[in-house]
């Protein structure tokens, strides 16, 4: 193993290494202990260091063959959605609908269309959003900007805000979330996240009213965390689900934005910085607001004076 996979996790060095072999496979690969470095088991999260030994067990040639090439149509429609790049960083304004990676029933998602690109000799997501949810999605050029991304999302050096839209009348200005959070398998790789404060992660976000309507609000929000749902949770915790969520919120209430013309969660991830970090500077991208959610807006009966 090289420098160049130093400090990567070994479940996303396997998941590159092994194009086309489903997701669950890998994990059970490492389960099972089939995969070894310098001799012993690991666990996925097992961080590789320059001169680690690694065995990867034989995996059928028919499974790599599976991998499939983004069409034409999504490589064009990605790159029209660039809205940053220097030499250590790549972000995209994601579209709703696009998947961050491939995954289970998911052939694939927006890191394997850009590495389908053929222009970079590194490529990896420095986070993830919903699928669901549009926006500010970065992506590292090299290891050393991958590493201090990593750092900067897991001490919280960094800055994270989104447009939601609520469903009802929001009464007050600013509210604080802090409720832990905990995913829950459902079926298959269904999950659902619910508050749980005894087994959940410390989770804490801060709603900020921007443009209120007679039976809806948009909000900002701030995230200090980054879990799984965790906007789409507190918001339901607040008794204002994001419209258009289909998992958490309620399908009468969303019925009325249909109608208006929201086709998708109203989810944006309009702001991401990071702090200075060594050699690094600041990084600052802004996303815009899609014009689909925008058309929404212009169209919500306003509260009357």
């Amino acid at each position: 193993m090289g420098a160049k996979e130093d400090g990567q996790r070994i479940d996303n060095f396997l998941l590159k290494q092994l194009p086309g072999v489903p997701k669950s496979h890998v994990y059970q690969l490492l389960r099972s202990g089939q995969v070894r470095i310098n001799g012993g088991r690991v666990k996925a999260e097992r961080k590789l260091a320059k001169g680690d030994e690694i065995r990867i067990p034989p995996v059928r040639d028919v499974d790599k063959s599976q991998a499939v090439r983004p069409p034409d149509a999504m490589l064009n429609r990605l790159r029209a959605t660039i809205i940053h790049e220097d030499e250590h960083y790549l972000a995209i304004n994601k579209p709703a609908g696009v998947a961050s990676h491939a995954g289970s029933g998911i052939p694939y998602g927006v890191i394997e269309a850009i590495r389908a690109w053929n222009k970079y000799e590194f490529i990896e997501l420095a986070h993830r959003l919903d699928r669901d949810t549009s926006g500010v999605l970065l992506l590292a050029k090299d290891r050393p900007a991958l590493l201090r991304a990593q750092r900067a999302f897991k001490y919280g050096d960094t800055e994270k805000r989104y447009f939601a839209l609520l469903i009802g009348r929001w009464r007050g200005e600013d509210r604080d979330v802090d409720a832990a959070l905990v995913k829950n398998r459902l079926n298959g790789e269904q999950h659902r996240v619910q508050i749980d404060e005894e087994d959940g992660k410390p989770s804490k976000s801060r709603f900020s009213p921007k443009e209120r309507y007679r039976d809806a609000t948009l909000c900002e929000v701030q995230i200090f965390s980054g879990r799984t749902h965790q906007i789409r949770v507190h918001a339901l915790a607040l008794g204002h689900p994001v419209a258009g969520d289909q998992k958490y919120g309620e399908r009468t209430d969303n019925k009325p934005l249909r109608e208006l013309g929201l086709k998708r969660m109203f989810l944006h991830s309009h702001f991401l910085k990071l702090l200075p970090d060594g050699t690094f500077d600041k990084l600052i991208v802004n996303a815009p607001m899609p014009d689909e959610l925008r058309d929404v807006l212009s169209r919500l009966p306003k509260i009357r004076s």
